[in-house]
């Protein structure tokens, strides 16, 4: 499985939890993710991802004047995004929890280190 793959459902959760700490527009979420070691999310991945959660009303957009050009499309969290965050959020600390348990259990079995460093 690759990478990308295992991505798809973490990614919006990410994106959610950047945009909750203040208003933000397509490019500087791909700089922020990249910031993160999310280096492969462009704004061309990026903005299609916006573009649902607008439509599941997890965000909003509005259209400001920017001093480097055309307006910006800046994006908040909504009410139902902040409880769609926090439901990600529970989820992620669950399955994090859970792998994390099977991996230490393995490399306790088998005595080899299994979580990369």
């Amino acid at each position: 499985m690759s990478s990308t793959q295992m991505l798809k459902g973490i990614i919006d959760g990410c994106l959610l939890a950047i945009i909750k700490n203040k208003e933000v527009y397509g490019y500087e979420l791909a700089e922020k993710l990249g910031q993160y070691g999310f280096e492969s999310f462009s704004e061309g991945t990026i903005y299609p991802l916006l573009m649902r959660m607008q439509k599941e009303e997890w965000v909003t957009s509005k259209l400001k004047k920017s001093s480097a050009g055309p307006k910006r499309k800046y994006y908040s969290l909504t009410p139902k995004g902040e409880k769609e965050l926090a439901a990600f959020t529970k989820r992620w600390n669950h399955l994090q929890k859970n792998v994390n348990s099977v991996l230490q259990h393995e490399k306790d079995v088998k005595g080899e280190d299994m979580i990369e460093k």
